[in-house]
């Protein structure tokens, strides 16, 4: 069964719902509307990652996602921490947040040793980017979308033993291969990780994709942001079947029926 991550952006620019969950009191109602359409995680940010995204200190951060972790977390919720900021989820692991997720890969020496020192129930999402730092990039696409692949691979594998040598157990690793902007500014090697997706598995860790509504997708279908749900859910089921074990997403209650219409075509003799 494919773990679903629901998106709760504690942002204003996000590119999709910048804004609109700003308020605790709405951040609590949406994180509470995913749980019930079925999200196994919930993964809460208070940054925007996007190339224009603003800077957010990381008291900021904490005063954001401080209120939503104690009451979601008091309510029996999986939290999992979307920052790059090790004093970020050093704070909100105190709280009982059990995910981070790094959209830098740990590749920060404090962020690894940060990690390292956490409570051994905490589990990292260790993100490809092209880019070093908490943000994606616009940049040039080199033109070889197998490259990009073959550097994804490189990088899992010296992200794993940098973990391993932190002291940190690789069966507490997600890999995710980063998507859209994180790879280059081109739809090609978003499709080309998604069909090669399997071939990531050779790690013997658990695989996140995170495809919701990004804009490869809108310039493959020419659907504008409010409309990217179709498209997002084509790309979340291609994942499923090329062996993603969580997926991350806007729409939590489409994907989890569209994954248990897919479970079951899949499982009829």
């Amino acid at each position: 069964m494919v773990g679903i991550f629901g998106i709760v952006n504690v942002t204003r620019d996000s590119f999709s719902d910048g804004g609109r969950f700003l308020a605790t009191d709405r951040a609590l109602a949406h994180a509470e509307a995913l749980l019930q359409a079925g999200a196994d995680v919930l993964d809460l940010g208070a940054e925007s990652t996007h190339p224009d995204a603003e800077d957010v200190p990381a008291a900021v951060e904490i005063e954001r996602l401080e209120p939503l972790v104690r009451t979601l977390v008091a309510r029996g919720a999986i939290v999992s921490i979307d920052t790059c900021k090790a004093a970020v989820m050093a704070h909100l692991a105190a709280l009982g947040a059990t995910f981070w997720n790094d959209v830098n890969g740990l590749r920060d020496p404090e962020a690894l040793a940060t990690a390292a020192a956490l409570p051994t129930t905490v589990r990292f999402v260790v993100m490809f980017s092209r880019a070093a730092g908490g943000r994606a990039e616009r940049g040039t696409d080199d033109g070889d979308p197998t490259g990009t692949f073959a550097a994804i691979g490189a990088f899992f594998a010296e992200r794993i033993a940098a973990c391993e040598a932190a002291g940190i157990d690789r069966r507490r690793l997600v890999l995710d291969p980063g998507m859209g902007f994180f790879l280059g500014p081109t739809p090609a090697p978003s499709l080309h990780v998604l069909r090669h997706l399997d071939e990531l598995r050779t790690f013997g860790l658990p695989l996140l994709v995170s495809v919701s509504r990004k804009s490869f997708l809108g310039a493959l279908s020419g659907a504008a942001l409010e409309h990217r749900g179709p498209p997002t859910l084509a790309a979340e089921l291609c994942a499923a079947r090329r062996g993603a074990d969580y997926l991350r997403t806007h729409d939590v209650a489409a994907l989890r029926a569209a994954l248990a219409v897919q479970d079951a075509i899949e499982g009829a003799p």
